[in-house]
């Protein structure tokens, strides 16, 4: 079983460890705030500091008046066995002082370099560890005393903003409250009574203090506070006596003072009976003991909290990729992996898994038929028109059965017109395929980290689409000109030919030109091409896909794994340049990792059962 030392120890480790990872609670859901501690909490010139000095058997803490604790101090203390009593600060920890003026000084000036001279404060706390024979295993964090006015030099918002911070520690269930009240003051105006029947209205989590009972009123006593019939609390009363401040003024040694303070209780007529129940010491060891078995009651919950975390983060680090080797190798197959990650979610685009391919159908049954729809035909094929073309294509010489050539001509210039829709479609569909490669990037977790390689990957496929889209335009063209260029007689020889009422040879040329004679030829035309616009209303679809589409899924980055695998290092080391923000959000994860799993080996390491 983990004795009381290594159990207290536990937690001053992970505490410390948290403090350099700057989570130093006040936070929300935090490894600190999962952590046991005592919060002392007090009014100004309550006796806080005094009762801290006590139990620590030295006087180390600046005093003054106004605000003078201004960052909490997180006070670790160890017991040992013998040797000479030193302390370190996190902030120095190379550095011992055995001086405990320095070590004075030393909190003053560490609380300027955050907070500056001016009467500021800060919830970024010191932690300052005390190594002696004369103490027990504890820890405490004294926060700043409780006000109730500014005084110059301070914010008109400084009352409230140290019960902010003083609420932000005691709030958590795993906080032990030290409340600290002068017994010269009546205990119902107690700052530290009040906040703390404000956050634990069951007394559960509070230990209150009695300071200054050797202040009070002649003919007065605190018998009733300290045997919990005016307040009661779960846990005992403990009265302290402090050094006067001529002891203070002439330097008596604090051992001196908590003999004086034992001899006042046991001499004292109205406290004798409690004697064995008073005092820093029996404070001290009170605390002690029972931060011990809250801390061993706590780890069960700690370690569950622990484990969530860290699968919570590995979890995060996922998603945000791990970092990358330093090797061209290692880079070369990062950016290779970063690819086909894309080209997954880009043929799922394609392919309907994810939205945006259906778009490309929309293309195909709904914008081209109703651009071929559109085409002027009416127009082009009106008996006007239709007159000029076959009179232009008979030229001197009229035709002497049907005007094969004006047939021609009038197809051909029809035929001419399919070729916008068909570009159009081509247009739309590479439009499309661009519009996919954005989401798809965008959509690409794994991208998320490179912006350079995104832009890299969207200029590569991009140039793709645009050769993909040049093939598409020529094939579609192609198309087009294929009907022209070889007209489908079979149709022309299965139309039913004109009724001959007088005999065609006899029929004069000037009728040739007739209504009835052109309106049948437009009409011809008009059924043919009728007939070839189905026909390209199918191919074109057909062509687009395969020469736009199905290269997108193909060979989208075919060339552009063949340009990375020529590249060098230094050049890969550019493509994978990361966004800062997202690197500074990674390696604060990797740390808070570090931490987490340094807590559970620490936890592990120690019988605590």
């Amino acid at each position: 079983m983990a004795t009381m030392e290594s159990l207290i120890g536990l937690v001053n480790r992970i505490q410390r460890a948290c403090t350099v990872l700057g989570d130093h609670g006040g936070g929300g859901d935090s490894l600190w705030e999962a952590l046991p501690s005592v919060a002392v909490v007090g009014g100004q010139s309550s006796g806080k500091s005094s009762v801290l000095e006590s139990i620590v058997g030295r006087d180390f803490l600046p005093r003054g008046s106004g605000i003078v604790t201004r960052r909490p101090l997180v006070l670790q203390l160890h017991k040992t066995n013998s040797g000479q009593e030193y302390a370190e600060f996190l902030h120095a920890p190379r550095k011992r002082f055995t001086d405990f003026a320095a070590v004075r000084k030393e909190i003053a000036d560490e609380t300027d370099r955050i907070t500056g001279k001016t009467k500021a404060i800060s919830n970024v706390p010191i932690h300052l560890s005390i190594y002696s024979p004369n103490v027990v295993n504890l820890t405490l964090i004294d926060l700043p005393g409780l006000t109730k006015v500014a005084v110059e030099g301070q914010p008109e918002s400084i009352v409230q903003d140290i019960e902010n911070m003083v609420r932000s520690y005691v709030d958590k269930p795993n906080c032990i409250i030290l409340a600290i009240s002068p017994a010269n003051q009546d205990i119902a105006t107690s700052d530290a009574i009040k906040l703390a029947r404000d956050v634990d209205p069951s007394g559960d989590r509070t230990f209150g203090v009695l300071t200054k009972l050797d202040l009070m009123d002649k003919g007065t006593n605190a018998v009733d506070v300290l045997e919990g019939r005016q307040y009661r609390l779960q846990h005992p009363w403990v009265g302290i006596v402090n050094r006067s401040q001529a002891d203070i003024n002439r330097n008596v040694d604090m051992l001196a003072a908590r003999r004086k303070e034992r001899e006042y209780f046991e001499s004292s007529p109205e406290y004798g009976h409690l004697a064995h129940k008073m005092g820093a010491e029996y404070l001290a060891k009170l605390l002690s003991q029972h931060l011990e078995a809250v801390i061993r009651a706590k780890i069960p919950s700690i370690i569950a909290m622990i484990n969530k975390t860290i699968d919570e983060i590995e979890a995060e680090l996922d998603r945000l990729g791990r970092p990358i080797g330093g090797d061209a190798g290692a880079q070369l197959y990062t950016i290779l992996d970063m690819c086909r990650a894309f080209d997954r979610v880009f043929k799922e685009h394609l392919d309907g898994g994810r939205p945006g391919g259906d778009r490309i159908y929309g293309v195909f049954d709904h914008q081209l038929p109703a651009a071929l729809k559109k085409l002027p035909f009416d127009r082009h094929l009106s008996l006007q028109n239709v007159r000029k073309v076959i009179s232009e294509a008979d030229g001197y010489q009229p035709h002497l059965i049907a005007p094969e050539q004006g047939y021609r001509r009038l197809i051909d210039s029809s035929l001419t017109y399919f070729k916008g829709p068909a570009e159009a479609s081509v247009d739309a569909v590479h439009l499309v395929l661009k519009e996919l490669v954005r989401r798809s990037i965008a959509a690409t977790e794994e991208l998320k980290r490179f912006p350079s390689l995104q832009s890299d990957i969207a200029a590569a496929a991009n140039e793709s689409l645009e050769r993909f889209r040049e093939d598409g335009r020529k094939t579609v063209l192609r198309l087009v000109d294929m009907e022209a260029s070889y007209l489908t007689v079979e149709f022309f020889r299965k139309l039913p030919t004109e009724p001959d009422n007088k005999g065609a040879n006899n029929t004069p040329v000037s009728d040739r030109y007739q209504d009835n004679h052109l309106r049948r030829i437009g009409s011809n035309v008009s059924s043919y091409i009728n007939m070839v616009c189905e026909t390209l209303r199918i191919t074109i679809p057909k062509a687009i896909v395969h020469c736009q589409v199905r290269e997108a899924k193909r060979n989208l980055l075919n060339r552009f794994y063949a340009h990375v695998g020529s590249k060098e290092k230094k050049q890969l080391s550019a493509m994978l340049d990361e966004d800062p923000a997202l690197m500074e959000k990674r390696d604060a994860l990797v740390k808070r990792l570090e931490l987490y799993k340094s807590a559970r080996n620490e936890i592990d390491s120690v019988a605590w059962k």
